[in-house]
């Protein structure tokens, strides 16, 4: 059984979502975790989950988000962190690949939510982009767990998050020619990791390009195993394991 810790799914880039929950089951993807990361997102996420046995959700507000969330959103997300399905809080955390003019807004946001975090006892979905040392230093200030999404990092910055508590979440982008991650994952160890794919973007090779969906988590799961000399099924038996020991509601 595999597990997608991370993607998006919502009807702009699916004509059918029960179509794609089917062909992920005959990948053998048993559930996945969606993310709803804007406010227009909320609706629509609930709507999935209660309609899908096997998506769950994590929500939360994505940084590019920072300059549009006012109190009433927070409000509404801390309302909705104990409906069954939704396992936890993200993509949250900080980019300044496009800007750094809102620097502080971002880091408002960012520690709000991992406050909502620590308060309800609920793993986190990090984003960080071009912001590391920031992140890090925010996170150290609050108890919680979760996962780095789309890691991409350097040994050093893995062993970093590693040391906090983190796992580390690795997609497609493993298996593109010019990722370094391949010779990280090397140094890791599976306890550390789990998969994820971050669909509709970020499709591993050969599908690079293309649409991408939690089908596609075996390939991901296959080139590490090449990578590692391993069997494929310990991969998906160790990340299935660390995603389920994380995300307590998936039980």
């Amino acid at each position: 059984m595999f597990i997608d810790t991370h993607c998006h799914l919502s009807k702009r880039d699916y004509n059918d979502i029960s179509n794609v929950i089917e062909e992920n089951k005959k990948a053998g993807v048993e559930k996945i975790i969606i993310s709803a990361c804007t406010r227009e997102d909320l609706d629509e996420t609930i709507e999935i989950i209660n309609a899908f046995s096997p998506v769950y959700a994590t929500i939360g507000y994505h940084p590019e988000e920072a300059d549009k969330i006012i109190d009433i959103d927070l409000q509404r997300l801390e309302s909705l962190l104990l409906t069954n399905k939704i396992v936890g809080i993200g993509e949250i955390g900080l980019d300044y690949h496009y800007s750094t003019e809102n620097k502080e807004k971002q880091k408002e946001l960012f520690e709000k939510q991992l406050a909502l975090a620590e308060k309800y006892n609920l793993p986190v979905v990090i984003h960080t982009r071009e912001a590391t040392n920031d992140t890090i230093t925010i996170l150290k200030k609050y108890k919680v767990k979760g996962i780095i999404h789309c890691f991409s990092g350097s040994y050093e910055t893995a062993c970093q998050y590693i040391k906090m508590g983190y796992l580390l979440g690795i997609g497609g982008v493993i298996t593109f020619k010019n990722s370094h991650l391949k010779d990280t994952i090397k140094k890791l160890n599976l306890e550390n990791i789990v998969l994820e794919t971050d669909s509709p973007y970020l499709s591993p090779v050969p599908y690079r390009g293309k649409i991408n969906t939690s089908k596609n988590i075996p390939i991901i799961a296959e080139f590490i195993a090449s990578k590692l000399n391993l069997d494929t099924n310990i991969i998906a038996n160790k990340t299935t394991k660390n995603a389920l020991s994380l995300f307590t509601k998936l039980q």
